[in-house]
């Protein structure tokens, strides 16, 4: 059985929790209004209670001032009936104070019964209980008693007013004590209506109170009215514009016409929107410029780049990292960059990137090695922090393909063992000769000791030989730009087929020339080009058999044809038709002699690399056709070859006019420099 007062306690908090219920529910309805919705309920609430207190008060004071003067007139009348026959019901004349009672009766019309009562309070005579008395003294005894205010004994003096609701309406009860001598003879009872005219009066002035206080609550509301149309609205506008400018909406404008202090807010609002306006302009032209710079600055980077976001979602890309990649044509943003790189590579970049999400690290940076054939690259990943250089926003990713640097270094490192290599075995023999023509020189023979003097002598050549071509090839790949001059390339060729006629007399190979005739001249460095038709008509004597034939041959090439200012005669005209705006000299140097394989024309540029290392049959350096080259791409040209064993070999070359654009040639010799070292 349940105790009464849990059962209070449990029905007082569910009352509480259904009247928070309700408050909430009203605070979240009150809440969903707009402040100035808000201001304006209130205001309008506060008029409206404080013109409701203001008429009820009058309507009060009116009704009381009613009930004053009915109390008042009831009290009047009473003492003045009471005047007129207190002497007679002391005197006992009954039949005096009937006809008193009677015409007093008739003479008004707001009395609604007149009693008396003797000092016993039994009823002597009543109006409208009985009518005009008649001698018989016994009608007019009453045998009622009448219960009166036990107020009016403890005062018997003064009369006492008070007033009662009946059905008929509202009646005021006079009680008046009749004393005659200071004797108490009975009390005389009243009962008064209101005034017919008070209460017309009365009810006017409730009507008139209550047309006041509508036209008052009118009134407020339209100065509600009013006061939304000329302040609240403007207001709200400027609030609509405010939060237009904050969404970045700089063309708002609040066109209200408006005077005084609003109107002065409103243009100061559109001055401010119209100077926003042109500072976003200028920033947007500004920043755009700025974003062209800096993607042009990205696309152009010989690196490749890569913008990730705090999720190592990819950002931005390059071209240069997309050409690493091989990611062109596709579509990257948003996608996460372990997923779109080669899986060994995103193993080795995982934990690294894991790294800088987290915080751990700022920068990192590593090598990989990638592909087949294998490319060496540099990854550097480096944070991208906030201006508070406190929230991580990316990461940036730089690729360097250091393929190009590890083949040089690799070349350099070859180049240095194979100097050295070359260096120490002339030095090597012109050593061992030499000590041994010291030591052994009273024991060797006059044609040993010139034999060895021979030896030495032709190893000093070769040291000297090998010298001269490293100091070439370091010249060439230095990247000093070279001289070139208008020249006569007959002359060269001539000059070089006169310095080796003895040597191919001696080998019975037979030098040959086909020179276009009136061949016109080129931009070129004589020396070097020397240097070229030496390198390689010395190799093709060394390797061309005996009865064989080396050719040197020259021509323009596609089709040169002079071109003469136009005249008005048609038929001096040229005739000819340029296949090439701007042809070139080509030269051929072609031998039959044992020819080189496949294999070896790869490699035939190389740096010391040397036929005869695989066929033992002559000597060299293996610098000659490397210098070659680098003269030939100083000129802004490219050096081919086409061999077959056993058939010959043929090198050929072009070089520029003289009318050639100096700067263009320079420029292709620095293209061919960067891409060949």
């Amino acid at each position: 059985m349940l105790d009464n007062s849990d059962n209070s306690d449990f029905s007082l908090t569910e009352n509480n929790m259904k009247t928070n219920y309700l408050i909430n529910k009203l605070l979240i309805w009150w809440s969903g209004f707009s402040l100035r919705t808000k201001l304006l309920a209130i205001a309008t609430l506060v008029v409206s209670l404080l013109m409701t207190g203001i008429t009820f008060f009058a309507l009060n004071s009116i009704q009381r001032d009613a009930g004053m003067n009915d109390t008042r007139y009831a009290r009047d009348l009473g003492l003045l009936l009471s005047g007129n026959v207190t002497e007679l019901v002391a005197n006992n004349q009954k039949n005096e104070i009937s006809n008193v009672a009677e015409k007093f009766w008739r003479s008004s019309r707001n009395l609604r019964y007149i009693f008396f009562t003797d000092a016993d309070d039994i009823v002597q005579l009543g109006i409208p209980i009985s009518a005009t008395p008649t001698t018989s003294d016994s009608q007019f005894q009453l045998t009622r008693k009448l219960k009166l205010p036990s107020e009016l004994k403890k005062r018997p003096q003064f009369p006492l007013v008070r007033q009662h609701a009946t059905p008929q309406g509202q009646v005021t009860d006079v009680f008046v004590p009749m004393l005659w001598k200071g004797k108490y003879l009975g009390t005389l009872a009243l009962g008064v209506t209101p005034n017919k005219k008070a209460l017309a009066s009365s009810a006017l002035t409730r009507e008139l109170t209550i047309a006041v206080f509508i036209s008052i609550w009118v009134l407020v509301i339209l100065g509600a009215v009013f006061n939304a149309l000329t302040i609240t609205r403007p207001v709200r506008e400027l609030v609509k514009g405010v939060r237009e400018i904050s969404k970045g909406n700089f063309k708002s404008r609040i066109s209200i016409p408006m005077t005084g202090d609003l109107g002065e807010l409103l243009n100061g609002f559109n001055r401010m929107a119209s100077q926003l306006e042109n500072y976003d302009e200028a920033n947007i032209e500004e920043l755009k410029a700025a974003q062209i710079k800096q993607q042009s600055l990205i696309a152009t980077m010989a690196d490749g780049a890569i913008l990730l976001d705090s999720q190592g979602k990819i950002v931005l890309t390059n071209p240069t990292a997309k050409r690493i990649f091989r990611w062109e044509g596709r579509f990257l943003e948003g996608k996460y960059i372990l997923n779109e790189i080669p899986e060994i590579l995103s193993n080795d970049l995982h934990p690294n990137i894991e790294s800088i999400l987290n915080r751990e690290k700022e920068s990192d940076d590593l090598r990989i090695s990638l592909g087949e054939p294998a490319r060496t690259l540099r990854i550097v990943l480096q944070s991208v922090l906030d201006t508070n250089k406190v929230e991580l926003k990316g990461i940036a990713v730089t690729i360097q393909d250091l393929t190009r640097e590890v083949e040089l270094n690799a070349a350099q490192n070859r180049f240095i063992s194979n100097v050295s290599h070359e260096l120490r075995t002339p030095l090597f023999n012109i050593k061992s000769y030499v000590e041994t023509l010291y030591d052994l020189k009273d024991q060797l023979s006059h044609e040993e000791q010139l034999e060895f003097l021979g030896i030495a002598n032709s190893e000093t050549d070769r040291l000297t030989r090998l010298v001269n071509n490293v100091l070439d090839l370091s010249r060439l790949e230095s990247g000093k730009i070279i001289q070139l001059e208008s020249m006569d390339i007959k002359a060269a060729i001539e000059q070089t087929l006169r310095n080796y006629r003895l040597n191919a007399t001696e080998k019975n190979v037979s030098l040959a020339h086909d020179i276009e005739e009136n061949i016109p001249s080129i931009l070129g460095n004589f020396d070097l080009l020397l240097q070229v038709f030496d390198n390689l008509l010395g190799n093709g004597l060394k390797f061309s058999p005996k009865k064989s034939t080396l050719m040197i041959r020259a021509y323009t090439w596609p089709d040169y044809c002079p071109v003469t200012p136009l005249s008005n005669n048609k038929d001096d005209v040229p005739q000819c038709e340029l296949i090439t705006p701007l042809p070139k000299v080509r030269i051929e140097i072609a031998d039959t002699g044992s020819g080189i394989s496949q294999s070896e024309q790869d490699k035939i540029f190389d740096r010391f690399y040397r036929v005869e290392n695989a066929v033992h049959t002559e000597q060299g350096t293996g610098l000659g056709l490397s210098i070659v080259k680098g003269i030939i791409e100083k000129h802004g040209g490219e050096i081919r070859m086409a061999s077959e064993l056993g058939i010959g070999t043929t090198f050929w070359f072009d070089l520029p006019l003289e009318q050639s654009d100096k700067e263009e040639l320079i420029t292709q010799a620095m293209n061919n420099n960067s891409e060949s070292f």
